[in-house]
């Protein structure tokens, strides 16, 4: 998509964040924006021009207070691999686990080396989230375990549990292009034939039960989805979850309490939270 119609939208937070950006940018990459660049006051949302649909663009942005307006306009002619690399930065946690790409220089290697294709960056805005899942993840007895990645985007947690030993994952995205994204990353990790990617939505985990289910996805989406998460966990597992804010976790403990799951640990990360359950 390097010379494609676009539309860039200027979305302005008033009081400016990076983590109100990021949060923007989970939203909006479901209707279905596919690239952000941040420019403080603005967040800078690029669509393709037949897909830009100017009133679902003013209900997202209606639930939040701290959106000041917006403002669209046609581009062309976007090298849109370039803004990926340039935004794009290598994962490093606890010396074990490295995700990069390609262009990503002197990252030194660890026992699980993520490759990501350089095309779009579903799942890779959320770097605190995803290093305290990985950090989790690394704890759990990974060999031989049915394991669900909700939400996968690039499929990141997805492919460093099959290195870990993971018998069989089931990696689903609500989005297409994320869920395709997914399937070609599996292959280049060497992964594909232990990781299942599919488009859906949490229903699709009835399909089976799981040992370990991943879910860095929102506040909103987990709270909705986590009685299917308890459902499809098996006796003995563990479900891990992040996406949201330190102030949402009595909220998230409540509901999987509700659901039969326990709390076993929780993570705090620059603001955003990670939380561990088991059944």
């Amino acid at each position: 998509m390097n010379s494609q119609e676009y539309i860039e939208v200027s979305v302005r937070i008033a009081p400016f964040s990076e983590e109100m950006a990021e949060v923007l940018m989970a939203e909006l990459s479901e209707l279905p924006y596919d690239s952000f660049v941040t420019e403080e006051p603005f967040l800078k949302c690029y669509i393709q021009r037949e897909e830009y649909r100017p009133q679902d663009l003013k209900v997202v942005l209606s639930g939040y207070d701290c959106v000041a307006g917006f403002n669209a306009v046609m581009v062309e002619g976007k090298n849109w691999n370039r803004n990926w690399e340039l935004s794009f930065q290598p994962i490093v946690v606890d010396g074990v686990v490295t995700v990069k790409a390609p262009f990503n220089k002197d990252v030194p290697r660890t026992r699980y080396n993520i490759w990501i294709d350089p095309n779009m960056a579903f799942g890779t805005g959320y770097h605190h989230t995803t290093y305290m899942m990985m950090q989790r993840m690394l704890a759990l007895p990974m060999r031989d375990a049915y394991v669900c990645d909700m939400g996968c985007g690039t499929a990141i947690l997805g492919i460093l549990a099959a290195k870990m030993g993971a018998r069989k994952v089931f990696a689903v995205d609500i989005d297409a292009v994320a869920a395709h994204s997914a399937w070609g990353n599996c292959r280049w990790n060497k992964v594909g034939t232990r990781v299942e990617t599919a488009c859906g939505d949490a229903s699709l985990m009835q399909m089976g039960t799981y040992d370990v289910i991943l879910a860095n996805i929102h506040r909103n989406i987990i709270l909705e989805d986590l009685p299917t998460y308890a459902r499809s966990l098996r006796r003995g597992g563990r479900l891990l979850v992040s996406g949201f804010y330190d102030e949402d976790v009595n909220a998230v403990v409540s509901v999987a309490e509700a659901n039969g799951l326990t709390l076993c640990g929780k993570s705090s990360r620059e603001g955003w939270a990670c939380i561990e359950f088991g059944k």
